[in-house]
C-alpha cells in the first residue's frame, strides 16, 4: 500500500464533495471523476490497524462478495493516509441506485411491495454464510435492474456454511436497533421477518 501525500489528499478534498463526516473529519468524499474516497478513522488498536488496515479489509470483502455474485463497490485503490496512526483509505466506484432507506422515506408503500424481494436477498446472504453485522436499510441498494447490492461492507464475516438460526436472529436484532435509532419504527420489520421465515 502506498502512502498518499498530504498535497494529494488536500487536492481530493478541495475538488471533491464531502458526503459523510464526523468529529474526526471527512469519511466519504465524492471525487470529481465520479469515484468515492472512503477514509477509515479506525478505533482499533494502532498496531492492529497497521497489520490489518481497514481499507484492505474493505477491498477484500468487496472481492469476496463479487465472487459470490453479490454486487458491491468496485475498489480501484487502497492506500495509507497516516500509517503511524493506522489511518487508511480507498477509492471505489459506487453502486448505482438508491438505498432501501431512501426509497422507504420517499415511497413507503412501494417498499412494502418489494418486501419479498428484500427478504429473498437477505436469505441469499445468510445461505452464503455472510454475516453482515451492519445489515440495515441504508446499506442495501436497489440497482437499476431491481436487484440488490451492499455498501459500507467493512463489518462483515464470511462463514463456511449458512448462518445458524442464532446468527440470523442477531442480524435481525441489529436491524431492529438500527430502525429504532433512525426513528424508523414504522418500517414493517415484522412483515419482513415473517416473509423470511415463511420461505425457509
Amino acid at each position: 500500500m502506498r502512502i498518499v501525500t498530504a498535497q494529494e489528499l488536500e487536492r481530493w478534498l478541495a475538488n471533491g464533495r464531502v458526503l459523510e463526516a464526523d468529529a474526526r473529519g471527512p469519511k466519504v468524499v465524492a471525487l470529481d471523476n465520479g469515484a468515492l474516497l472512503k477514509i477509515f478513522h479506525t478505533r482499533r488498536n494502532r498496531l492492529l490497524a497497521k497489520l490489518q488496515p481497514a481499507a484492505k479489509r474493505f477491498s477484500l470483502n468487496a472481492r469476496r462478495l463479487h465472487k459470490l455474485g453479490i454486487p458491491a463497490p468496485a475498489v480501484t485503490e487502497v492506500f495509507w493516509l497516516d500509517r503511524s496512526q493506522g489511518l487508511s483509505a480507498c477509492i471505489y466506484q459506487p453502486l448505482p441506485g438508491d438505498s432501501i432507506e431512501q426509497m422507504y422515506l420517499q415511497d413507503a408503500a412501494g417498499v412494502v411491495k418489494i418486501l419479498p424481494d428484500i427478504s429473498a436477498f437477505i436469505r441469499t446472504l445468510h445461505k452464503s454464510g455472510i454475516y453482515f453485522r451492519s445489515l440495515h436499510l441504508g446499506n442495501i441498494i436497489q440497482l437499476p435492474d431491481e436487484s440488490f447490492g451492499l455498501i459500507d461492507i467493512l463489518d462483515m464475516q464470511f462463514k463456511r456454511s449458512p448462518l445458524s438460526s442464532w446468527l440470523i436472529k442477531r442480524n435481525f436484532d441489529h436491524l431492529r436497533r438500527y430502525l429504532s435509532r433512525k426513528n424508523l419504527k414504522d418500517f414493517p420489520l415484522k412483515a419482513l421477518t415473517d416473509i423470511y421465515y415463511q420461505s425457509a
